[in-house]
């Protein structure tokens, strides 16, 4: 919550938030599932915690505060400011993280929800695939 805070402050509006994917061999993999930084000494009981999302709910819920500009993501952010207690960044000014109304035809699908005519349901119609022309004799041939 700080830091979209931080960058509607600043004038910062992010396109893209990348989820991280733990790779082999990288140090990054080796805090996200230990719990614990590899980069201070090491030790039983008193080693620095380093605290690491791995829920889809908490995941989806930091992408939505990065992406704080986006009405998609505002009926999630309201909850949550408001299960916070922080139902005061709700509202119409410009110290406000999300307003309090939302624009219609915004909001149903949230985020991974894939709509359009490209990613939705095809109704009656076959599936067809470009340029290959699959029963049809091309003249000449």
């Amino acid at each position: 919550m700080n830091l979209a805070l931080w960058l509607k402050k600043n004038g910062f509006r992010a396109d893209q938030v990348q989820t991280f994917l733990p790779s082999p061999m990288a140090i990054s993999t080796a805090m996200y599932h230990s719990g614990v930084n590899p980069l201070k000494p090491v030790r039983r009981g008193a080693s620095e915690p380093v605290d690491a999302v791995k829920g889809l709910r908490q995941r989806r819920l930091h992408k939505a505060f990065l992406r704080y500009h986006d009405p998609e993501n505002w009926p999630a952010l309201r909850e949550a400011l408001k299960s916070m207690g922080r139902a005061d960044l709700i509202g119409p000014g410009k110290h406000h993280l999300v307003p309090n109304w939302q624009p219609a035809g915004t909001g149903g699908g949230g985020e991974g929800a894939r709509t359009g005519r490209k990613n939705g349901p095809q109704r009656g119609g076959k599936f067809t695939t470009k340029g290959v022309g699959f029963g049809k004799a091309k003249p000449g041939r």
